[in-house]
């Protein structure tokens, strides 16, 4: 059958039918971390949103382009035009070069996203890498007369832009709204308006990452990234961006008026956004300090955590709300999704033991149709998920030989469960350390991951990282916790 999806489009504000630009083809463009501390839940959440879709389109036999930025510059504190780089204030407190920050933590987020079972994009460019692409856009940008230089620096005019163009398209904020709530400092900004935002930004003498530019030498604005990259990857216009709600405004916003004057059009046809994660109500990040990292979650050392929660259960508790909803932390929900997890996974254990009849007595044909629905509709794994629990009633009520079914129609229903829970939800078995494992095996584990200790201890991250990933090539996933590191079977 023909399968239709629908997605939310934040820029329409309203439930459109997807039509790829090219048949066939989708460019997927998604909004990465900025690498200076542990992922957290929060960075969870738009992964496997993502990974979900990406997941989706590629079953439905779209060849798919998937674009993840990693930002490695030009994010500033408190996300704004002034203050140190994120990055370069984390390698001046662990007096480390910036660059070995970005690899350390690039490497930290990988290794979180392997375990919740995300796919790796298809590229994964870093900002630092597109200085030369991100200066021909400014360079356009100046040309047509919607940008100025300022000290070294180059800011957007945003009331230029909204001459012509509608400035907050996006977000639905008016500018007339922006301009009353926002204070000019007189004499104390090198901007002409506080709404510019920084396409490139002079280094001050103390600042360790800059470039050479035909301004001054500096480092790109946090916003002008993603317009380059994109367009370097995906074309001048591309299918879907995505990204949490936090960058909808002033980021994604900002982004739109770049591409606008540089390409005569808005980067993306789709704009999707993943909702929050929240604690007691309050968003969770690390610029609010109220976050909780993966490792901490996976190893259960963390004040507000009952017990250490695996990375399916986390990836179970994420996909059972939808994208588009806020998400609460708590105990007793993740505990909730756990016992879940188990139940659907016994069941898909269960489907090997139930013995084939001559006929089916509950339809197949209904069961599969009610999960494309569900998933096709905007994502809506919830509904997804509790059509699966339909789908282990029908197999616990078949071990019970209280319902049917002929041995071609088992075969479906068991592919139709892996379908939807391995390869599209991406829910798996968790393997875990054989118990019985040799103890010299143990031993030489235990020796690796002192020496990975000692290398750490004297800040070898080389040595460390180089330890953790020839393991991991060799199917040990190595996990850090507050009381040093240990080790599973993939």
């Amino acid at each position: 059958m023909t399968k239709e999806i629908y997605i939310y489009n934040t820029l329409s504000r309203s439930k459109e039918k997807f039509e790829s630009l090219t048949p066939g083809k989708v460019g997927l463009y998604v909004c990465g971390p900025t690498v200076y501390g542990d992922p957290h839940l929060g960075h969870a959440r738009p992964a496997i949103t993502f990974d979900l879709l990406s997941r989706l389109l590629r079953h439905l036999d779209y060849k798919v382009r998937y674009v993840r930025n990693i930002t490695d510059v030009g994010h500033l504190e408190n996300d704004a035009d002034e203050g140190e780089d994120k990055i370069a204030k984390k390698a001046k407190l662990d007096e480390l070069e910036p660059m070995e920050v970005v690899q350390y933590y690039t490497d930290r987020y990988h290794d979180y996203m392997q375990m919740l079972n995300v796919k790796s994009p298809s590229i994964e460019p870093r900002a630092s890498g597109h200085i030369i692409e991100q200066q021909e856009v400014i360079k356009n940008i100046l040309e047509k007369g919607y940008a100025y230089e300022s000290n070294g620096s180059i800011y957007f005019d945003v009331k230029k832009y909204d001459q012509d163009f509608p400035y907050g398209i996006l977000s639905g904020r008016k500018i007339e709204d922006l301009i009353s709530n926002t204070r000019n400092l007189d004499g104390q900004s090198e901007k002409r308006d506080a709404l510019d935002f920084a396409l490139w930004k002079k280094a001050a003498p103390e600042h360790i990452m800059r470039w050479p530019s035909p301004w001054s030498d500096g480092f790109p604005g946090w916003h002008l990234e993603c317009s380059a990259m994109s367009k370097k990857y995906l074309g001048e216009q591309f299918d879907i961006h995505g990204g949490g709600m936090d960058l909808l405004f002033p980021h994604h916003e900002c982004e739109i008026a770049q591409s606008t004057v540089a390409n005569g059009h808005t980067p993306a046809k789709y704009w999707m956004h993943n909702n929050m994660i929240t604690i007691g109500g309050q968003k969770m990040g690390k610029s609010l300090g109220n976050f909780i990292t993966l490792e901490q979650f996976f190893t259960g050392n963390h004040e507000k955590l009952e017990k250490a929660y695996s990375p399916m259960t986390i990836r179970f508790f994420i996909l059972q709300a939808h994208y588009r909803s806020t998400l609460d932390f708590g105990n007793e929900a993740l505990q909730a999704a756990e016992k879940g997890l188990e139940r659907l996974n016994e069941a898909i254990l269960n489907l090997d033991k139930i013995s084939a009849s001559t006929e089916t007595t509950f339809s197949i044909e209904e069961f599969e149709n009610k999960c494309y629905s569900a998933i096709c509709d905007d994502l809506n794994s919830p509904i997804l998920i509790a059509n699966l629990f339909e789908g282990v009633k029908h197999i616990n009520n078949l071990l019970a030989s209280n319902l049917k079914i002929s041995a071609q129609d088992l075969d479906h229903f068991k592919n139709l469960m892996k379908l939807f829970v391995n390869d599209i939800l991406g829910l798996t078995q968790e393997g875990k350390a054989d118990s019985g494992a040799d103890s010299k095996l143990d031993d030489v584990m235990n020796l690796l991951l002192q020496l990975r200790s000692d290398a750490k201890a004297n800040k070898d991250w080389g040595t460390a990282d180089k330890i953790r990933n020839e393991l991991q090539n060799l199917g040990f996933v190595v996990k850090d916790g507050a009381e040093g590191a240990s080790w599973e079977l993939k």
